[in-house]
């Protein structure tokens, strides 16, 4: 049972690792310059339709699950090769931190001022200050959960590979 129960946890973990790494390097490499070329007012209503669609079980879970299972993953490999546990829990500290704390105390307050706003009782002003005040660093810090996601896929990749 215990076997069974490392394997789900690591191909989850891979699975569900993977899928984040490609969406964030999606939405940093097409979504994010795309509507960047919007006007203030689209630009906005994108993002903010955007933001409203994403938030739904299915996403929580891939793009949050990593956040839990990555411990799991590593604590099940404490006994594996050196190179395997060291690069499962690096992935998951760099998963925590670029991902977890990132999303939640940087992006997701980006996302709510956004989400608080009429965007249609503006004036072109307040547009244009609204989007200055948000799309930087939101960006900055999406570009951040883009390269912890990725290198923790790598990491988990990295560990697999030296797992004997």
């Amino acid at each position: 049972m215990e076997i069974k129960f490392k394997i789900i946890v690591l191909m989850l973990s891979i699975l569900f690792t993977g899928l984040t790494a490609g969406l964030c390097f999606t939405w940093s490499n097409a979504i994010t310059p795309g509507i960047g070329r919007l006007d203030d007012l689209r630009f906005l209503q994108s993002f903010q339709a955007m933001n409203r669609t994403i938030i739904n079980p299915s996403f929580l879970i891939i793009f949050f699950g990593p956040v839990i299972l990555l411990f799991i993953n590593a604590y099940l490999h404490r006994n594996a090769y050196p190179t395997t546990f060291w690069s499962f829990t690096i992935a998951a500290v760099f998963f925590f931190l670029g991902i977890g704390l990132i999303t939640v105390f940087k992006n997701v307050p980006l996302n709510e001022l956004l989400d608080k706003t009429v965007l249609e009782h503006l004036s072109t002003f307040e547009l244009k200050e609204l989007r200055t005040k948000f799309e930087h660093p939101w960006n900055r810090w999406h570009i951040q959960r883009t390269v912890a996601s990725f290198t923790s896929f790598s990491l988990l990749l990295i560990g697999l590979i030296y797992s004997k």
